[in-house]
């Protein structure tokens, strides 16, 4: 059967990069979408590329949306990416876990009534606790879940409505959980600050990133293909993986900056407070999942995103803060 994708969370950073990575591919898409701006995939997409996207406006907390566009688009896979991000869940928890605890249920039911028998969905490491709290090494993928936010714990629930819905309805899924992910597109939530700075020296200004530490990086466009690959794999059951990506320092990030745009020497800074999540984070066994995982270098991530921002700032497609 030709494929035919589900994206829900199209207009965020992921999302984005997902769907240019389907249409590149030549693929049917349909994105689940507000309304509201496009800007991100106008970013890293050109006129022709959006206009073979199917939008449909729906949202996830409305089931009946769901269920329409799967059975309209006569969907075979199904990524879902839709939720609140850390800080505006912190900021309202009730509208936090109606879209990101009900809206991921809906995802299920809707599946389930439509006859797709799996999908592949956001989680995050937001799930995990301290660094501190955890042995020495690579931390595990089924190592024991200690969220200390909202968002970690309606993240958490996700997993466990994944898991029922296998265990009652028999629908498939793969949980992936990203740690920073950076690149055009990633414009708000906790961990953004990274690629501002990026943005901020293709622009000529300076900035100061909110925290510093060592953490996992995944350039956005490795990280959709991962949900594009995932979604591909013939799994069966109800699992949750670790992203992965670079294990890096905030200075290794700074520096890469400063390579790409030399005038910026100086002028990104950060604040060395380390993300209250473990540093290193075991991918492995997502990694004999899919067979291959894409791992863009540093240094090229950064690059890459850097010139995608100068062309968007000459273009007036986007500001400078």
């Amino acid at each position: 059967m030709k494929e035919r994708f589900l994206v829900t969370g199209a207009t965020g950073c992921i999302g984005a990069w997902t769907v240019r990575n389907l249409v590149r591919e030549g693929i049917c898409t349909c994105a689940l979408v507000r309304p509201g701006s496009l800007h991100r995939l106008k970013l890293i997409m050109n006129e022709k590329e959006l206009a073979a996207v199917e939008f449909v406006s729906g949202d996830i907390t409305d089931i009946s949306a769901i269920e329409n566009a799967l059975a309209e688009n006569k969907i075979t896979h199904i990524i879902h990416l839709a939720a609140m991000q850390f800080p505006f869940c912190k900021a309202d928890p009730p509208l936090g876990a109606a879209v990101n605890v009900q809206g991921t249920v809906n995802i299920f039911e809707a599946a389930s009534r439509c006859g797709i028998r799996r999908l592949v969905y956001a989680s995050s490491t937001a799930v995990y606790g301290p660094d501190n709290e955890y042995a020495a090494g690579p931390l595990a993928h089924d190592a024991l879940l200690k969220p200390r936010s909202h968002y970690g714990v309606y993240k958490q629930a996700n997993e466990g409505t994944a898991r029922v819905y296998w265990l009652d309805n028999g629908i498939s899924s793969i949980g992936i959980r990203p740690y920073v992910v950076y690149g055009p597109g990633r414009d708000q939530g906790m961990t953004s600050t990274p690629t501002k700075a990026m943005l901020a020296a293709a622009a000529g200004k300076p900035y100061n990133i909110s925290y510093g530490g060592r953490f996992g990086f995944q350039y956005a466009d490795d990280a959709a293909k991962a949900y594009i690959d995932a979604a591909r794999v013939d799994f069966q059951g109800a699992e949750v993986f670790n992203l992965g990506g670079e294990t890096v320092g905030m200075e290794d990030v700074v520096g890469a900056i400063e390579a790409a745009e030399p005038y910026a020497r100086g002028t990104i800074t950060y604040t060395d407070n380390a993300l209250p999540f473990p540093a290193h984070i075991d991918n492995a066994p997502f990694v004999e999942l899919l067979g291959v995982l894409r791992v863009t270098p540093l240094d090229v991530g950064v690059a890459q995103s850097i010139r995608i921002f100068k062309k968007a700032l000459s273009e007036g497609k986007m500001a400078a803060d």
